[in-house]
């Protein structure tokens, strides 16, 4: 895991290297880049894959005091990103609230300035128009959000117990065979030393900022069809958490863009379904490189 120092603080990310296509690969609230780590170990071969751990509650480093860790805040974080490692004509992927970010990435206009950075987009199973926070999960952490960070911290502590892990309120509807993911994710929340009390601060300001981005996502009807890239929407069929209508929607407002519905998998693809949704990627890439 490699380390660089961006405008908000240090970020943790993977870089798998080689000369291949880029894919950039975008975790949601709560969760860090091993979300990534099924369908990473199977596109690494051909491609290059850069998955970073961003500021969202799973993450090691707390950020600086000022650090902006609203989503848009978080989606100019990505194209920073982009920008440091000089990465152009990128294939960028989100999942969950990583979903929301690739959107507002694309409404910034870093997905169509002259330096190509971003070249393709593909969104997995995420948050769309009015679903922000989403569904029953979405709303009871960002309610938990509205406490002091001290306090959220105390009742996160409920994390480390499976069947709360497993709850709806909780991971319950985001994957079906992910638990040993979801309890290392909450680890940098729960465990003891000096870091704690900033994750728990940045993780808050975060969880605050999910209503007021909930225009933003109405708006995507006025910005993602500017997108006029290759664009990829992959759906869990019986999606839970982010209604399917909305995968259809985005894949109509997208001028280039492709729905692809995957049966047996919760929210959370990558977990669930990481071969196929590899194998969904690679063609994906390898169709428009």
């Amino acid at each position: 895991m490699a380390e660089i120092e961006l405008s908000t603080g240090t970020i943790d990310y993977e870089d798998t290297g080689g000369p291949g296509p880029v894919l950039v690969l975008l975790h949601g609230l709560l969760m860090d880049s091993s979300l990534w780590a099924g369908p990473v170990a199977e596109l690494a071969r051909e491609h290059r894959c850069v998955v970073p751990t961003l500021p969202m509650g799973a993450h090691r480093h707390p950020m600086h005091p000022d650090a902006d860790l609203s989503l848009p805040g978080l989606a100019r974080l990505v194209a920073e990103l982009l920008d440091r490692l000089d990465l152009h004509d990128v294939t960028l992927v989100g999942n969950d609230t990583g979903g929301a970010l690739v959107q507002l990435v694309v409404r910034d206009g870093a997905a169509r300035d002259g330096a190509a950075r971003v070249g393709r987009i593909a969104l997995v199973s995420c948050e769309a128009f009015d679903n922000m926070p989403p569904s029953l999960t979405g709303r009871t952490l960002a309610l938990a959000g509205a406490l002091p960070p001290a306090l959220f911290g105390l009742v996160m502590q409920q994390m480390r117990l499976r069947p709360m892990r497993r709850a709806p309120i909780a991971f319950g509807w985001l994957t079906a065979c992910g638990d040993a993911a979801t309890a290392r994710w909450t680890q940098p929340l729960l465990r003891r030393g000096e870091a704690r009390g900033g994750i728990r601060r940045d993780t808050v300001r975060v969880l605050r900022s999910l209503r007021p981005a909930r225009e933003l996502l109405l708006d995507a009807p006025a910005y993602l069809p500017s997108f006029t890239g290759p664009a990829l929407v992959v759906w869990a069929a019986e999606d839970r958490v982010m209604p399917p209508e909305h995968g259809r929607r985005l894949a109509e407002l997208l001028p280039q863009g492709r729905l692809v519905e995957v049966a047996d998998t919760r929210t959370l693809i990558p977990l669930d379904q990481p071969a196929e949704l590899a194998k969904i990627l690679r063609d994906f890439v390898t169709i428009h490189d």
